[in-house]
């Protein structure tokens, strides 16, 4: 927390754009607004997360990625490569194959993000869950 308007404590904008208010508290992630949005564009397109459902099974070079897409392995290198600067996948050297991984450690980041929205969701499912019910009690009585 900052200390703002001689020192009471108050958070910043910035802090506050960094925190997710649930019931269990308030829920603080680390990943910048700039990370989110190159990492959500990332995953805005089909292509890039069929990708990623592929490496979830384990390491593949651009040309098994290819195999199920009607895309050239040069087009799908461009898509790994925007998987790569959003720091959800990497490449390394294996002799003249360069495999592709994914990178558990961001996306569990990404999860921690979203997970701080799914206790606001929850919340509101429980409560309406609750809602439905009386109301189906008074139908019968």
């Amino acid at each position: 927390m900052k200390n703002t308007e001689g020192g009471r404590g108050q958070l910043t904008f910035t802090d506050l754009a960094r925190t997710v208010p649930t019931s269990s508290g308030t829920i603080w992630y680390s990943m910048s607004d700039t990370e989110l949005d190159t990492i959500f564009g990332a995953l805005a397109d089909s292509t890039r997360r069929a990708i990623l459902a592929r490496l979830v099974r384990g390491e593949a070079s651009v040309a098994e990625l290819a195999k199920p897409f009607e895309l050239t392995p040069r087009a799908i290198s461009k898509h790994v490569a925007v998987l790569e600067a959003a720091g959800l996948v990497e490449r390394s050297r294996d002799a003249q194959r360069r495999p592709t991984r994914i990178c558990a450690d961001r996306l569990i980041e990404v999860d921690r993000w979203l997970g701080s929205y799914r206790g606001l969701w929850n919340d509101r499912f429980e409560r309406l869950s609750k809602r439905l019910a009386s109301q189906q009690k008074g139908k019968r009585t």
